[in-house]
């Protein structure tokens, strides 16, 4: 699902018939933005039964470039990390 079908799948569900298709594509990019910048800043993102959006920092480490079987130095990198709620996890 992209984001338009994610718009229109918000402006088809019960009770959201009053939203316009410009309010449910501007909530999505402000909530994204808002996500993006919070944990940005080294702070989490707790959305009770949904997930958590984190920060993580992988250290260096060797790998292995898979064509040649060369060894090469991967750098150090800060990543963000979602792990998925309870809730959630149970609908699997």
């Amino acid at each position: 699902m992209n984001k338009k079908e994610l718009v229109n799948a918000i402006l088809k569900e019960k009770g959201y018939s009053n939203v316009t298709r410009r309010h449910a594509d501007t909530f999505i990019t402000s909530l994204t933005n808002i996500i993006k910048r919070t944990v940005k800043k080294g702070e989490d993102v707790s959305l009770v039964g949904f997930g958590t959006f984190t920060r993580v920092r992988r250290q260096a480490r060797w790998g292995y470039n898979p064509s040649t079987g060369q060894k090469i130095k991967i750098k150090a990198r800060t990543l963000p990390k979602f792990r998925p709620g309870k809730t959630w996890k149970d609908c699997f």
